[in-house]
């Protein structure tokens, strides 16, 4: 039978915008509570009211909001570590690029604002096990920190088994920071947005029509044929040269208001959470409407997230569909998911009732289980908070392995 022949466009943005350096803000808390809490840990620390340092006990939900010239830190954090969050905002803002004021935005001088504090006991009991025996398991006493769905993705489209408009539009962003760090176009500055219109045909990526970078520049740059140029050569290119795609015809639009000097916090607010689609899989998912960064992993909305990838993913790679949607959904302080679902949209290859039942059968969805399989309790979190939390070829990103492919095809008879 025949697919249907559409356009889908999907759109990233860099690490200096200022809701991605929210993300980056939140995740760099995280990961610094992780790191101290595990030398704590390591070193058999007690804190003076008996209370041990232990990764398990670390629960985390950061907020970050940006303005001009001021970050407010909150949320409600559990640790035995002390982090100085004034520090760990300062050097995620400069590595980022905002170093001067002439930029916009300065880490040296911006004001931070930290408005922290402990987690409610309400919500910790739930998660901490109140409602399970003490003889059980880690990964049977963690009950998930909230209610809610989560969804995971895979498409055949791209090596990376990642939408192809998604797919593009994060790794011209990716290289737009990267043309402006290494000094290749020096005049570029951290805000910037890409967005990446395919064309498909019987449901397949066969070209790109149309192409928008938005880059915040230096002000004495004014020639913005000059910037496209430089786009062409440097950004869009490259990328869609390595990919393979055809893309001669495409529309390119760079900087389409003629100016961007003024960007990042100085340009617009920054807010935790607010590109939850650019994280993802660029509209070609469905999404359950959590955000991922500053939350650790008993947070489902982050650790269910990533499972439903990494059940999505083995699918595909093992050939038992061409595109596949997991759906998982959860109780606050309940082990269990409350359902699984997996979508194959028409392309299995086996009994879609049957690569359910495998998919249960191969997969422990409780959330200890998950943090304990996808080692979840690592200081990794910043770096996924720019340019995508899926389709990285990065070891750390353990919910991309397709470590299961020869599991499912076992109990599938394959």
């Amino acid at each position: 039978m025949a697919g249907r022949n559409y356009l889908f466009t999907s759109e990233s943005v860099t690490e200096g915008h200022p809701d991605k350096m929210a993300d980056q803000i939140s995740d760099a808390v995280l990961d610094a509570i992780l790191a101290k809490e595990a030398r704590l840990e390591a070193e058999g620390y007690v804190s003076p009211t008996g209370v041990p340092a232990s990764l398990a006990n670390v629960r985390c939900a950061c907020e970050t909001f940006l303005t001009t010239g001021t970050v407010i830190v909150a949320g409600e954090i559990r640790t035995q570590a002390y982090v100085d969050v004034q520090e760990i905002v300062r050097n995620t803002v400069r590595r980022i690029g905002y170093d001067r004021a002439k930029y916009g935005f300065d880490c040296e001088t911006c004001g931070v604002i930290n408005m922290i504090h402990e987690q409610s006991p309400d919500i910790a009991q739930g998660v901490d096990g109140t409602f399970a025996r003490a003889n059980e398991d880690e990964a049977e006493r963690i009950g998930a920190g909230d209610q809610g769905m989560m969804f995971g993705y895979a498409t055949d489209e791209t090596e990376a088994l990642m939408p192809m408009p998604a797919y593009l539009a994060q790794r011209m962003a990716e290289r737009l920071a990267a043309v402006r760090k290494d000094g290749t176009l020096d005049y570029l500055r951290p805000d910037g947005k890409t967005q990446v219109t395919v064309r498909y045909e019987d449901d397949e990526p066969v070209e790109v029509t149309a192409v928008v970078v938005s880059t915040q520049h230096a002000p004495e740059i004014e020639s913005m044929s000059q910037i496209k140029v430089d786009m062409l050569q440097h950004v869009i290119g490259p990328v869609l040269d390595e990919v393979g795609i055809a893309w001669a015809d495409a529309e390119v639009y760079v900087n389409p208001t003629g100016r961007f000097v003024v960007g990042g916090p100085m340009g617009d607010t920054g807010l935790t959470g607010r590109k939850i689609i650019v994280d993802t899989y660029g509209g070609a998912g469905r999404h359950g409407g959590g955000a991922f960064s500053g939350k650790d992993c008993t947070k489902v909305d982050r650790s269910g997230a990533y499972a439903a990838r990494w059940v999505a993913k083995n699918v595909v790679a093992a050939g038992l569909a061409r595109r596949c949607e997991v759906q998982l959904a959860y109780a606050i302080g309940v082990s269990h998911p409350l359902s699984v679902m997996v979508n194959t949209f028409g392309t299995a290859t086996v009994d879609e009732d049957a690569l359910e039942r495998a998919v249960r059968e191969v997969f422990d969805l409780r959330p200890g289980a998950i943090i304990r399989d996808l080692d979840l309790r690592r200081p990794i979190f910043e770096k996924t908070a720019a340019y995508g939390h899926f389709g990285r070829d990065d070891a750390d990103f353990t919910w991309e392995r397709t470590d299961r492919v020869d599991d499912l095809r076992r109990v599938l008879g394959n």
